[in-house]
């Protein structure tokens, strides 16, 4: 709890985590001078003086090392070098290929980490914990990926074990990348005071991160939130799980560039046509966003129809755990306003009166930077684990 408190709010004194916390200064004292018997916390000087003397602020040791938070998308990778604060030091990112594989993918990570810290002037023992987000269903116990649909050959690679050769000191923690984002929004967003929410991302899947009573839910196996693969048309397409009509073979990215592909062959939308042209003859989601931006309504109505389609699967959801706040982010939540339009119609229409009356549909308020900070957040929220304070942590 102490070190959630500094993480979050930087140097503290005594009397403030006393305050923070409803513990007793003498209980605060106590456990304080342990983490600094331990060179976990160490004094950084003095507090604005109220009138006597000066509370001295406690903080991180300058010793106690650093993070790296890794988010692996489909189509890009994320790194960040970080403090026990979640202050980013260096920042790194670049397209990448899950299909690649994970000895090319992961060996590009380990590699720019590393190069990471020789600019830091820091040594791989100084990492003491690393969290990766991936796009993938994950066995959180164990950190491994179980049958993931787009990423082939990753199924249960060893990840943890496999940067723990190059930094034996650090605590790796592997999750979905959905949950990771969830994380970023939970401890860094606007919202840091929201409960009981879910992160919807919309990209090339679609997947939801839960938040029950202030932390992230996984499920039995680690696998809860997996929406994507929810039935919203038995008639469907075929989706890459091997079920047909999965909202995310109907709504997510590849789907509305396929739909747009296709109105552009067939001579439905001029605009579309052009930007097919130009982009050797393949559209993305993004390219639909363009078309809808310059009033293109046959790119307009296939964005409400994704939209429709996930509100839809969004209001049973909605239903059955009651959130007060749906948080919308990914690569394709910023193709157009009529996106959140339509999931907030769509869910306002087949929820309940009493699920959807206090509720917020919104985008999520970092927007792309969730899931580095989630995955940073991941990693420290373990370390804080292993470091609990006796008599306080223990306690919760």
């Amino acid at each position: 709890m102490i070190l959630d408190l500094l993480s979050q709010h930087g140097a503290l004194s005594r009397t403030e985590l006393a305050w923070r916390t409803g513990y007793s200064r003498a209980k605060i004292g106590a456990a304080v001078q342990s983490l600094i018997e331990r060179r976990i916390l160490e004094e950084v000087g003095d507090d604005e003086s109220r009138g006597g003397r000066r509370a001295r602020l406690l903080n991180f040791s300058s010793s106690i090392g650093y993070i790296f938070g890794v988010d692996v998308g489909a189509t890009s990778v994320d790194i960040a070098l970080s403090d026990f604060t979640g202050r980013i030091l260096q920042r790194f990112d670049a397209p990448a290929d899950v299909r690649d594989g994970p000895d090319v993918l992961l060996g590009m990570i380990k590699d720019q980490m590393l190069t990471m810290l020789q600019n830091a002037g820091l040594m791989p023992d100084q990492i003491h914990g690393i969290g990766i987000g991936v796009p993938g269903p994950v066995e959180f116990s164990t950190g491994l990926l179980i049958a993931p649909p787009i990423m082939p050959g990753w199924e249960a690679f060893p990840i943890r074990e496999y940067f723990n050769r190059v930094f034996p000191q650090a605590i790796v923690i592997v999750d979905n990348d959905v949950n990771v984002m969830a994380l970023g929004e939970l401890r860094r967003g606007k919202n840091i005071n929201a409960q009981n929410f879910i992160f919807i991302k919309i990209g090339t899947g679609i997947g939801c991160g839960i938040v029950c009573q202030g932390k992230i839910y996984r499920g039995s196996s680690g696998c809860a939130g997996d929406v994507g693969h929810i039935c919203v048309d038995y008639n469907g397409p075929i989706c890459h799980c091997g079920n047909r009509g999965c909202v995310e073979a109907m709504a997510a990215g590849p789907a509305i560039a396929a739909k747009a592909m296709q109105a552009a062959r067939e001579g439905r939308s001029p605009i579309l046509q052009q930007l097919m042209e130009s982009n050797n003859g393949v559209l993305t989601a993004k390219d639909v966003g363009i078309a809808a931006a310059r009033g293109d309504r046959v790119s307009i109505g296939l964005i409400q129809e994704s939209g429709k389609l996930i509100g839809e699967m969004l209001a049973g959801v909605v239903n059955f755990f009651n959130p007060s706040l749906i948080l919308i982010g990914g690569g394709v939540s910023n193709i157009g306003y009529q996106l959140l339009s339509s999931i907030r119609q769509a869910v306002l229409a087949r929820s309940l009166p009493l699920s959807t009356r206090d509720l917020r549909i919104e985008y999520n308020s970092l927007r792309g930077e969730a899931g580095i900070y989630g995955a940073i957040y991941l990693a420290l929220e373990h370390i804080f684990t292993t470091l609990a304070t006796p008599g306080i942590d223990d306690e919760d």
